[in-house]
């Protein structure tokens, strides 16, 4: 199955990175993808955390969640929304959530990103729980097109850092990993951690992502891509929007797995 991994440089104008959304999905589906992923954060970048308050949707309700729907559906497309804030039970937080829509333009998975980032190296400063409410449970789903299937695990960004997670969803096909790695840790960790992600669970990995400088001065580390279960990179965006395409191979799963069966050998 050919899947695709957008990457944006989103700002706070919510109805132009919908529409910068939308094309890069169509043309994900222009070129054969019948699943694409969105970055974290891809409907807005604010100015400050707090602006995603303004912006949070309930579920089945927003202009976010009908765009995602409406693309699906009319590209025929299985689509990992990305990110978008949704509504929590505190009204000073709100779920860094992703929803996953189905070729039908129905919601086929929920998850709320579980790790929230924080870091401050002196210079430069995040502490996502000061507005997130974190998500507590893995989530998968299965993406089906053309008579092939895919079981497909659900992270977000930060959740990176944390394999335990990625252990809950084996034996899976296919982890996504929408993102916006600040420029300082991605540039030592992205790939490194995508890649190790992938060999350990014997798996492919999309991470589509935020690349470049953004409106509220924060620079993202972008190159979005795909990669193989032996840990190879597929294809790679450095900076700027665009649209990373590979397939997911079967046949190369079952070898990986085959060859090194790891995954049969745990112990823990």
């Amino acid at each position: 199955m050919k899947i695709a991994a957008c990457q944006m440089v989103s700002g706070p104008d919510l109805a132009a990175n919908l529409a910068t959304a939308r094309r890069l999905l169509e043309s994900a589906a222009a070129q054969g993808a019948r699943l694409a992923a969105l970055p974290e954060y891809f409907c807005l970048m604010g100015h400050q955390d707090s602006d995603k308050l303004a912006h949070a949707e309930t579920p089945g309700d927003g202009p976010v969640q009908a765009m995602l729907a409406r693309a699906a559906r009319e590209l025929g497309l299985w689509v990992i929304g990305g990110t978008l804030p949704m509504q929590a039970a505190a009204p000073e937080r709100v779920r860094n959530t992703t929803l996953v829509f189905s070729p039908a333009g129905e919601v086929a998975a929920r998850y709320d990103k579980i790790h929230l980032f924080a870091y401050d190296n002196g210079r430069e400063s995040y502490d996502e729980a000061r507005v997130l409410e974190p998500g507590s449970r893995p989530v998968a789903f299965e993406a089906e097109s053309q008579g092939e299937r895919l079981r497909v695990g659900l992270s977000v960004c930060y959740d990176l850092r944390f394999p335990e997670l990625y252990r809950a969803y084996n034996p899976c096909d296919l982890v996504a990993v929408p993102a916006a790695f600040t420029h300082t840790t991605g540039e030592k960790h992205w790939e490194l951690l995508l890649r190790a992600r992938a060999v350990e669970n014997q798996c492919y990995v999309v991470a589509p992502a935020q690349g470049g400088r953004h409106e509220n001065g924060r620079r993202t580390w972008g190159h979005s891509m795909v990669v193989d279960p032996w840990g190879e990179v597929l294809g790679v965006l450095p900076e700027g929007e665009g649209v990373v395409l590979a397939d997911v191979d079967a046949a190369r799963l079952a070898q990986v797995r085959q060859q090194l069966p790891a995954l049969g050998h745990r112990k823990l």
